[in-house]
């Protein structure tokens, strides 16, 4: 395997200028750990001089000790008439606790004219200035050639002279950066030839992702000889973003033989995708590829059944070499495979011959006709298939009876309605009711539920089960206020998560389903660590 290729984060300063991202200088430092772990190669720190949280963030990393990584700081070169010792920017590259400076340059003669509102020479000169300035001060000093591919289309021959000014200068590696996203893999091949023909020093890429092609052409620039890639976790970033490392890494790794990590560390590739995720306070997307959800879940029941016979099938690669993992899904398109695939999964006795086998099937298939979704509802479906054994008994069997009634109320001197539920269950003959308020019906009926069934449940952590999301999706929209809707909830209790579904034309009703399911397999896993 080739090993010339280092991963360049700038996840710190490129991906934070995403919408609706935001991190604290505590996330900065956990997340620079995280990619530390990981073993990419270089982490951008971001921009000291221009973001107080960026330069709060390098003054806590000059005690906290990288094993694999390198930090970078961040800047642009000197501003035009001002020498490069005197350029607070620059400065402040130098006073950072990183041992590596990136700094862009304008590369497109516009930029250069209408931006700067200088001369082509004297930009050059900005370019070099600081690249030497630097030099002396840094152990490695990143030339990124901003709006490179667009420079180059507009003039190239100026484009090539931003590249050599930072070259001759002792620039470490020179990164073509396609800044507005829109350039196309035949002209990121057709430019990156040329370009190696006139420069002697490593080149990297910095690909944006407004035309859908970041990763695209970030490989394309590898294949032709880049041995620096940039991109950001999760494709994070300004507009639609940066190149996705999350992608890029097993392309690189699997399919284009370049060892830029471990395998173990491949490994932990959705792992950290999550995490940044979390961190930007962010959903994971589920068809994210190679570490998504859905990046290996399996629905048709050909697919299933070509899958158990050989993954490869429809498998492109093993997913857990990226930390994922199979997934079937059982729905109406499901067929005996799928059913089969997942009993096995949860393991429930279940085989071809077994006569539940089909009862399973018809029953899913009716249900998600009435509008349930078991994709999401993996706890609903473990416990649908238990019922169609002889051999299940649920742990609600000991009521003889369990009602409930909810009313929301909206007092003159409470700001916000208030929801009361009550709860009646007979045992033997004796009856008990207790209430629960919320401020919703759904909250007050969870409430009123975990109220009264740790009394004949002791000991199952029920009292730590908590509904960390609740959907609702109307189904039969024509019909207005009367339509059927199915609640989707996720319950976890600190350990594990897990997703149950009701379905009525009554809101309440399709929670109350949900919720009791939510519960009884609660109960049901607590039983089976007894």
């Amino acid at each position: 395997m080739k090993t010339t290729v280092s991963l360049y984060d700038t996840t710190l300063r490129d991906g934070a200028q995403a919408e609706e991202v935001n991190f604290s200088v505590e996330d900065m430092i956990r997340i620079a750990r995280k990619l530390d772990q990981l073993g990419v190669h270089y982490i951008e720190g971001g921009w000291p001089f221009s973001n107080p949280s960026h330069t709060a963030f390098f003054e806590q990393m000059r005690n906290i000790k990288l094993k694999k990584s390198k930090l970078v700081a961040f800047g642009a070169t000197r501003r035009a008439k001002l020498k490069a010792s005197e350029d607070p920017s620059l400065k402040s590259l130098v006073t950072s606790s990183a041992p590596v400076a990136t700094i862009y340059g304008k590369s497109w003669d516009l930029h250069v004219h209408k931006a700067l509102k200088t001369s082509l020479g004297e930009n050059l000169d900005m370019i070099g200035d600081s690249v030497a300035y630097l030099k002396k001060r840094k152990d490695e000093v990143i030339y990124d050639a901003e709006h490179f591919f667009d420079g180059y289309k507009a003039n190239p021959e100026y484009a090539i002279e931003t590249l050599l000014a930072a070259e001759a200068e002792g620039a470490d590696c020179l990164v073509l950066c396609d800044t507005n996203g829109g350039v196309m893999p035949f002209e990121v091949a057709e430019i990156v030839s040329q370009i190696k023909q006139r420069i002697t020093k490593p080149f990297g890429i910095h690909a944006h992702n407004d035309g859908e092609l970041a990763v695209a052409n970030s490989l394309v620039a590898v294949r032709l000889g880049a041995t620096q890639v940039h991109g950001t976790i999760n494709g994070h970033g300004e507009r639609c973003g940066n190149a996705n490392l999350i992608s890029i890494v097993p392309n690189l790794k699997l399919k284009m033989g370049i060892n830029c990590i471990s395998d173990a560390n491949l490994g932990k590739l959705r792992e950290v995708s999550r995490y940044i995720d979390e961190l930007a306070n962010l959903p994971h997307r589920k068809n994210q590829p190679y570490v998504g959800e859905s990046a290996f879940a399996h629905k048709a029941g050909m697919h299933v059944d070509a899958v158990a016979k050989n993954p490869l099938t429809y498998e492109h690669i093993i997913p857990e070499q990226v930390g994922n993992k199979r997934r079937i899904l059982v729905s109406d398109l499901s067929g005996r495979s799928n059913i089969l695939h997942k009993a096995a999964e949860l393991n429930i006795p279940l085989s071809k011959e077994s006569p539940e086998l089909h009862e399973i099937l018809k029953k899913v298939k009716q249900l998600e006709n009435e509008g349930y979704e078991f994709q999401g509802a993996e706890g609903s479906l473990e416990l649908l298939m238990l019922r169609a054994g002889h051999s299940y008994e649920s742990v609600f069997s000991i009521f003889d009876r369990i009602d409930y009634r909810v009313f929301t109320e909206k007092r003159k001197v409470d700001p916000d309605p208030v929801s009361e539920a009550t709860i009646t269950v007979e045992v033997g003959g004796t009856t008990e009711h207790t209430a629960g308020w919320g401020n919703g019906p759904v909250n007050a009926l969870d409430r009123a539920l975990r109220a009264v069934l740790p009394k004949y449940f002791p000991g199952t952590g029920l009292e730590a089960v908590r509904l960390l999301d609740y959907k609702v999706r109307v189904l039969t929209a024509a019909e207005g206020t009367a339509a059927r809707v199915r609640v989707l909830i996720e319950s976890g209790d600190g350990r594990s998560r897990w997703g149950t579904v009701g379905v009525s034309e009554n809101v309440i009703e399709a929670s109350w389903q949900a919720l009791v399911d939510s519960i009884e397999y609660k109960l049901l896993r607590a039983s089976k660590k007894s």
